[in-house]
């Protein structure tokens, strides 16, 4: 399977270079570009061929996202897009889900989820490209579902989101992880972190390890 070519939509510099910074960082991604505005990222989707999914940006100098978002609907245009914004307005995603975002990632976040959220994408275009011309409903749940995790499978108190997140720490890591490492890596207590480890390490995604040293031996979590 090829590479999957992305488009950054984000007026900040900054922000758009972090981002495609990020991009470069994951394996089966390649940047294709970074527009400014609206107009620029419509002139380089002309070029359909080029781009496979867009990160964008909804505060543009020229417009709103949600106005180049209605436009590429308009002219048949498919491209996958991911919502990357600080906008929390209620309406604002009710409209971006409307005209068939595959995420919404709310800014900040930490490269983790960032990495969660395309891992997420890279799966579902892997099921959409091994489907059938004629799928059944155990093939459509698959291709839904890796988009769409159910929430209400998890334990009481846990976030879809977070456990994404502390997959991609322990699955970028060149090594096993301990809960505190990944604590730290998410900003998050080492309480909370082992919940979501052991967890994983239960449901059999991650696995258990003892790390030893000077003192008592630590767990440690590696990917499967």
């Amino acid at each position: 399977m090829s590479d999957i070519r992305v488009l950054v939509v984000e007026d900040d510099p900054l922000t758009a270079q972090a981002h495609a910074t990020y991009v470069g960082r994951l394996d089966g991604f390649v940047l294709a570009g970074v527009a400014h505005s609206a107009g620029e990222a419509a002139r380089v989707l002309e070029d359909r061929g080029s781009v496979d999914l867009v990160l964008l940006d909804m505060h543009l100098p020229d417009g709103h996202g949600l106005g180049l978002l209605q436009r590429l609907r308009a002219a048949g245009d498919l491209v996958d897009v991911i919502a990357v914004t600080a906008a929390r307005e209620t309406e604002v995603v009710r409209r971006a889900m409307a005209h068939g975002i595959s995420f919404y990632l709310l800014k900040p976040f930490t490269f983790a989820t960032f990495r969660a959220r395309l891992e997420q994408y890279a799966e579902f275009r892997a099921h959409v490209a091994t489907a059938p011309d004629e799928v059944v409903q155990d093939e459509v749940d698959r291709m839904l579902g890796a988009l769409r995790p159910v929430a209400s499978e998890l334990p009481k108190g846990m976030s879809a989101e977070t456990l994404r997140a502390v997959v991609a720490v322990v699955r970028e890591a060149d090594g096993p992880r301990s809960a505190s490492e990944v604590a730290a890596a998410l900003g998050a207590s080492r309480v909370t972190a082992r919940r979501y480890l052991e967890h994983l390490a239960d449901s059999g995604m991650l696995q258990r390890g003892q790390r030893y040293g000077s003192g008592r031996p630590e767990v440690e979590y590696a990917a499967r």
